[in-house]
């Protein structure tokens, strides 16, 4: 490492804008660590910028608050405070993440995530750290940030910034970042990046509309969860009623004194790269002659290509969407999406590819696509990475979440050896619950949900897309250096027996909140009512065999399928899931549940209504 010492960069903000094709002026002369934020100690120099670029700009910068020129010793008011709206903190929590509107331009859609709301959720944490780190005598607490593509990254990272420094710690930008390596970050110990970081933030909102954004949080124990987030929203609604004026500014004055600047994607992807050829027998070129496109589909995943797979020998043309663009005007970056697999899937087959692999926006889901544009996303992902840790871990539990087929289960016990523990949605649930049960004794190595975050137990359990990548590549590799040629057909041919549904369909029934027959009770309670009337349906129906281990909703196999009812874990849905050899079949399967449900006013049943008539 001491031929990478040395990569902090200067703290005066430096980058290029992609989507407007504009620079910020930078200050050639600053040494290694320079203590200033974005935007301090000068005005912005735009170029480049054409007129409908600054129309574009403006369109969707508009909400955000003018900032004009800012200047470290700006004398601070003491006579105005701030005009700030009332906010509902808890709102913004989704589970173990905070999201929230950045953005105007989306009718209907007001933005909840101002810059004041943002300072108070960074200073909520920096207090939440606090508590429970003991800060060194020797050196403050420290906070590593990063950020997706997105068009209102910028911005958020700014006002972040100031919440962290004006809680007196030490703020650490990453600039464009991937989810996995911040928290990486709490784990690499080395001291010329400013390593261990004791928390990190990342902006994102996965693969959301571009007016959406939000935060994840971590520390060397892995992500927050639900009781975190809440804790710190409702620190964040304390500070943000109590901010004036003068507060505002001095954290805004700390931030520019404090900030340092780090290239850690450098040690992160150095990481990647490693692995793999650890795997092949530390041969510095494994994947030579290999032929590997990526999609990023405009998110923080294009570093893969030239970091990851070039260094490893592998040719990357083809490849496509490396460049962020926050507005994603090519597709949605996420790998459950029809439209997004299809471009991947495309690039592969029009340039021969061996393989492709495609990222969502902040890179802790991933998925595949062989040379013969053959899938591997959903259970048949699932099914890949199975055979892969139960070849290394042979009888391990693989956890998944509560929408996996009956076939994957067939596969991965009777095929594989293993035990299929299928629990609940939710990567957070799945990854926690695959602890638990090491804990008690029971050894897994694998969570991992159809959505595509998959975590090890190798990797700290993290859901990582690119290490899930690196997982894939390692198998390539090594079978090379045992002789072994084919391809992408060596991945292909470990998940050979996977039995596959000809139908499968998730249909969403909403709960109406205003509607009288809630009888002023809430979503949650109306869809519990529904699901317990269904399985006094499926207890008396004797075409239907209920699972006898679910975690979630109700479960039931028949007509040679099986359906999923469940309540969503934030909205007020119950999204139904449907999987069948026959398109008959799975409409028998769809009428045995609008048959119990029918009673329910409340329930909107249209797709359902659709799906199952002739």
């Amino acid at each position: 490492m001491a031929a990478m010492s040395g990569k902090i960069v200067q703290n005066v903000f430096v980058a290029q804008n992609r989507l407007f094709g504009t620079q910020y002026r930078r200050d050639c002369c600053a040494p290694y660590t320079h203590n200033s934020l974005p935007f301090c100690g000068g005005k912005l120099a735009w170029t480049s910028l054409s007129s409908m670029q600054m129309h574009t700009l403006a369109k969707y910068q508009r909400g955000f608050v003018n900032r004009g020129t800012v200047y470290c010793n700006a004398a601070s008011s003491t006579t105005a405070v701030p005009y700030l709206d009332k906010v509902d903190f808890l709102k913004l929590q989704n589970g173990s993440d905070i999201r929230g509107v950045a953005v105007s331009g989306v009718e209907g859609e007001p933005i909840t995530l101002t810059e004041p709301v943002t300072e108070a959720i960074a200073a909520g944490f920096a207090a939440w750290l606090l508590e429970k780190k003991k800060a060194d005598v020797h050196r403050p607490l420290r906070v590593s940030i990063g950020h997706d593509s997105r068009i209102s990254a910028q911005m958020l990272q700014d006002a972040v910034s100031q919440g962290i420094a004006g809680a007196g710690l030490v703020v650490i930008q990453y600039g464009l970042a991937s989810t996995p390596a911040m928290f990486n970050s709490t784990l690499t110990v080395d001291e010329a990046f400013l390593c261990p970081v004791d928390g990190a933030i990342m902006i994102t909102a996965s693969h959301l509309p571009y007016n959406r954004n939000g935060f994840k949080f971590f520390t060397n124990d892995g992500g927050l969860g639900k009781a975190d987030i809440k804790d710190i929203l409702e620190r964040a609604a304390d500070i943000y009623n109590n901010f004036t004026n003068e507060s505002l500014m001095k954290s805004k004055r700390q931030a520019c004194e404090s900030v340092k600047k780090v290239d850690y994607m450098t040690v992160y992807t150095s990481d990647l790269v490693k692995a793999v050829r650890k795997a092949a027998g530390n041969i510095e070129k494994p994947l030579e002659g290999f032929h590997i496109i990526v999609d990023a589909g405009n998110g923080a995943g294009g570093f893969f290509s030239a970091k990851v797979l070039q260094p490893l020998g592998a040719i990357t043309n083809g490849s496509q969407f490396l460049e962020p663009d926050g507005l994603f005007p090519n597709h949605i970056p996420n790998p459950e999406d029809k439209v997004a697999m299809k471009a991947i899937t495309q690039a592969v087959l029009q340039n021969k590819a061996d393989l492709g692999i495609i990222f969502d926006t902040d890179v802790d889901r991933s998925a595949a696509v062989d040379s013969t544009g053959r899938e591997f996303n959903r259970n048949r992902l699932i099914a890949l990475m199975s055979a892969i840790v139960l070849e290394e871990h042979p009888g391990t539990t693989i956890v998944t979440d509560s929408v996996t087929s009956d076939g994957l289960t067939t596969f991965i016990e009777k095929k594989l050896g293993g035990k299929h523990h299928r629990f609940k949605r939710g990567y957070k649930n799945v990854i926690d619950e695959a602890i638990r049960l090491n804990s008690i004794g029971e050894e897994s190595h694998l969570a991992i949900e159809t959505s595509g975050h998959g975590a090890l137990k190798e990797n700290h359990w993290l859901d990582d897309g690119a290490y899930l990548m690196v997982k894939l590549l390692n198998k390539l590799a090594s079978a090379r250096a045992s002789g072994v040629g084919g391809g992408s057909k060596v991945l292909t041919n470990l998940v050979e027996g996977l039995q596959e549904p000809a139908v499968a369909v998730e249909l969403r029934l909403k709960i109406i909140q205003n509607h009288p027959d809630l009888k002023g009770g809430s979503f949650r309670e109306y869809g519990e009512a529904v699901l317990k009337h269904l399985e006094n349906s499926v207890d008396l129906d004797p075409k239907l065999q209920k699972a006898p281990v679910n975690y979630e909703g109700v479960r039931a196999s028949g007509y040679g399928g099986w359906f999923l009812l469940r309540l969503s874990l934030h909205d007020p849905v119950l999204p139904l899931n449907i999987e069948a050899p026959s398109n008959d079949d799975a409409v028998k399967l769809g009428l045995s549940v609008a048959s119990a449900v029918k009673e329910f006013a409340a329930l909107d049943t249209s797709a359902l209504d659709k799906f199952i008539q002739p």
